[in-house]
C-alpha cells in the first residue's frame, strides 16, 4: 500500500482503531478489505486496533460465526489490542436511550414498521413524536419488559423529519427483540440498532478514527449528530470504497440462503467469497493482501474482476509449488515403446527444476506408459515427440477401433532427437500399479450475471452447474500430498490438495485454482 494514504488529524502513537464484524456470517473479503485497511493505518501511525463483535441482533447472530470470525481475523494476520462486545455495553445504552427520552431527543413509537418508513420517505411526523417524558418512560418501561404494548414500540431519536438526508429523519435507536442472546441469553428483551450503539461506543472505547465503507455516505451526519445529542466526544470517520467483484455475492443474507438450502458444502465452500472459502479454493492471503494493498484506500465504487486477484497469486505460487503428472482417466492412451527399459527402473528428479525447496520426487519408466486420449488424437504417424522429463520419442503405428477412435500408440525412443523441434510436448505416466486415484475438482460463479442491479433477484441468475468433476490417475509421489498443499499439475494448471490421500479405493480430491486468466464456462 502507498504511503500516500493518510488519516486526517492522525498523531503518531495516539491513533486508536477498531474492526467491528457483526457475527452473522464468516469473514469475507469485503470486510477483509476493512480488516486491513485497519492494520495497515494502526501500522503506519503506531496505533491500535480493537476488535469489537457488533452483536445487537440476536436473531441473526451465534457463537459459531463468532469463533471463525476469529479464525479468520488470524489468517489475515491482524493484531488486535484487545476484544469487546456491544452487547458489554448494553446497560450503559439503555441508560443513555433513557437520558435522551428525558431530554426531549427520543421518544417512543408505535406506528408500524412499513407505515413508519413510508412516513420517513415522506417527511411525515408520528403521531407519537410529542408526547411527554413521562408517557414516553412509561412505554419504555413496556418495552423493557416486553410486554404485549411493548413489543409493539421503538425508540426513535427526535431529530428532523424534514432533513433532506433521510437518515436523519428520526432514525430508530432501540427495538424488542424477545429472542436470547447467543452471549448473555434472556437477559434483555430490548436491543440498540447499529446506527445508535456504534456511535456510542466508538466514542466510550476511545477510537480516534472509524473506518467504514462508502455506502454508509448519507449516514455519516446521523453518526456525528447522535454523538453530539449523546454529549459524547466526535470521532472521525473515514471512508474507503467497498470491494465488489464480478459475479460475487457478498451479502450475508444471500450467502446464508446457499448454506440453508445445500447449495454449498458450509460457509468455507470453495465457491464462497469467504476468507475459509477462497484459501480453500487455493488463495495466498499474501495475494489477498497484495490486492486490497493495490487499491489503497479509494473511494471510488469500482467493480473489481476476479483475474487480477488470481494473476496475482500465480506470481506467489508458481515459483515454489510442485509438480506432478496426471492423465484423465477417461480415453486414456497406452504407448508401448518397442526399445524402451524391458525391466521398469526409478529416477529421483526434483519436483521443482527451479525451486529446490519443493523436493524430489520418484519417476518410473516403463516400456509401456500412458498419455491423455486428448494428446493421442493430436499426433501423427511417424512423428517425433517430447516425453517430458525423458527425452524425444517416434511414434511409427496408431491403432484405431472401428469407429476411428485411437486406441493404442506404439513408437520408438529418440533420445538423440532435439526437445526445441518437437510440437508436442506429452506428459505421461507409467503403466504400474503405485498410480493414485484422484478427482479434479473445477469451480464455476455462483451467478450468471456480473453485477445485480437495484431490485433485482439473485434468485433469478443462479448458475445451474457451479462444479465440475474429473476422475485422472497421478504419479505415486502423490499419496504424500498434504491437506491444503499446493501443486501445478503439468500442463493442466495449479491445484490445491482439499482431501489428501487416505485409502487406495478413496480418489485424492484436488482443486483447481484460477491462474488470472479469463475463466470459461463449465457447461
Amino acid at each position: 500500500m502507498s504511503y500516500s494514504l493518510s488519516l486526517p488529524d492522525a498523531e503518531v502513537g495516539k491513533v486508536r482503531l477498531r474492526f467491528a464484524p457483526e457475527p452473522s456470517g464468516y469473514l469475507h473479503i469485503g470486510h477483509a478489505k476493512a480488516a486491513l485497511l485497519n492494520k495497515y493505518f494502526a501500522a503506519r501511525y503506531q496505533g491500535q486496533v480493537i476488535l469489537r463483535f457488533d452483536d445487537t441482533n440476536p436473531a441473526k447472530e451465534s457463537n459459531e460465526f463468532v469463533d471463525n470470525l476469529l479464525t479468520d481475523i488470524n489468517t489475515l494476520g491482524i493484531k488486535y489490542e484487545t476484544i469487546s462486545y456491544t452487547s458489554d455495553y448494553f446497560d450503559e445504552l439503555m441508560k443513555m436511550a433513557e437520558k435522551l427520552i428525558r431530554e426531549g431527543k427520543a421518544y417512543v413509537d408505535d406506528t408500524p414498521r412499513q407505515e413508519m418508513q413510508k412516513h420517513r420517505m415522506d417527511g411525515i411526523q408520528s403521531k407519537r413524536r410529542n408526547n411527554s417524558v413521562e408517557e414516553n418512560l412509561k412505554l419504555w418501561r413496556e418495552m423493557i419488559d416486553g410486554t404485549e404494548s411493548g413489543l409493539q414500540c421503538c425508540i426513535r431519536g427526535k431529530l428532523d423529519m424534514q432533513d433532506l438526508n433521510k437518515s436523519l429523519r428520526d432514525p430508530v435507536y432501540y427495538r424488542c427483540n424477545p429472542m436470547p442472546h447467543h452471549r448473555i441469553g434472556s437477559k434483555y428483551k430490548v436491543y440498540p440498532t447499529y446506527d445508535f450503539a456504534c456511535p456510542y461506543v466508538d466514542a466510550r472505547e476511545g477510537i480516534t478514527h472509524a473506518l467504514r465503507s462508502s455506502e454508509y455516505h448519507d449516514r455519516n451526519a446521523q453518526y456525528y449528530r447522535i454523538q453530539e445529542d449523546m454529549g459524547m466526544r466526535r470521532v472521525n470517520i473515514y471512508e474507503f470504497s467497498r470491494l465488489n467483484m464480478v459475479y460475487t455475492l457478498l451479502s450475508k443474507r444471500k450467502l446464508l440462503w446457499f448454506v440453508q438450502n445445500g447449495k454449498v458444502d458450509g460457509w468455507d465452500d470453495a465457491r464462497f467469497p469467504t476468507v475459509q472459502g477462497i484459501v480453500r479454493r487455493g488463495l495466498k492471503i499474501e495475494a489477498l493482501i497484495q490486492f486490497i494493498v493495490e487499491q489503497g484506500a479509494s473511494k471510488n465504487l469500482n467493480l473489481m474482476e476476479c483475474d487480477k486477484l488470481w494473476t496475482i497469486n500465480k506470481k506467489i505460487i508458481d515459483p515454489v509449488c510442485p509438480r506432478h503428472t496426471v492423465v484423465v482417466t477417461g480415453k486414456r492412451v497406452l504407448l508401448t515403446l518397442t526399445d524402451g527399459p524391458e525391466k521398469p527402473f526409478v529416477r529421483i528428479i526434483p519436483r521443482h527444476k527451479k525451486y529446490k525447496g519443493a523436493g524430489e520426487k520418484a519417476t518410473t519408466y516403463t516400456n509401456r506408459i500412458w498419455i491423455d486420449h486428448a494428446d493421442a488424437v493430436s499426433i501423427s504417424a511417424g512423428e517425433e515427440v517430447t516425453l517430458m522429463d525423458w527425452g524425444n520419442a517416434i511414434v511409427k503405428e496408431i491403432g484405431k477401433d472401428h469407429e476411428g477412435n485411437v486406441t493404442r500408440l506404439s513408437g520408438v525412443l529418440h533420445f538423440e532427437g532435439s526437445v526445441k523441434t518437437t510440437k508436442l510436448k506429452l506428459t505421461w505416466l507409467p503403466e504400474i500399479d503405485e498410480l493414485v486415484n484422484l478427482t479434479l475438482v473445477d469451480f464455476d460463479y455462483l451467478i450468471t450475471k456480473k453485477k445485480l442491479e437495484e431490485g433485482e433477484d439473485f434468485l433469478d441468475v443462479l448458475n445451474p452447474c457451479t462444479s465440475k468433476e474429473t476422475a485422472a490417475y497421478g504419479d505415486s509421489n502423490m499419496r504424500n500430498l498434504k491437506r491444503g498443499e499446493i501443486l501445478q499439475l503439468e500442463r493442466k494448471g495449479y491445484f490445491r490438495c482439499d482431501v489428501p490421500f487416505l485409502h487406495p479405493s478413496k480418489p485424492i480430491v484436488l482443486y483447481a485454482i484460477p491462474d488470472g486468466r479469463q475463466q470459461t464456462s463449465l457447461k
